[in-house]
């Protein structure tokens, strides 16, 4: 069983877990397949939109899709939730990837 049947066996085992989704949205960016991975990193938000490492990995992702307005939108939400549970760290690495956009 290769990697990501591993990790989605892991989801059917417990579907509320996001990091298992994160980690089955990363497998896809691997492997070159941006729209998949765009899809869960959405899943994701919509089901904890304090799970702040995915806006950035989102963000890149509409990068690669050439939806640079889209990107910039996640970039500025993430930031405001970093902010809001004081990570500063990730707040500043948002701001780099909205920064570097322009």
């Amino acid at each position: 069983m290769d990697r990501l049947q591993t990790l989605l066996s892991f989801l059917e085992m417990d579907p509320s877990d996001d990091f298992t989704r994160f980690a089955i949205a990363m497998e896809q960016v691997k492997a070159g397949r941006d729209s998949e991975a765009h899809s869960w990193f959405l899943q994701i938000l919509e089901r904890n939109p304090r799970y702040i490492g995915v806006y950035y990995h989102l963000g890149k992702t509409l990068e690669r899709m050439g939806r640079i307005d889209e990107a910039a939108d996640v970039y500025t939400r993430g930031i405001a939730q970093a902010r809001s549970v004081n990570d500063h760290h990730a707040a500043s690495e948002l701001e780099g990837a909205l920064f570097d956009l322009s």
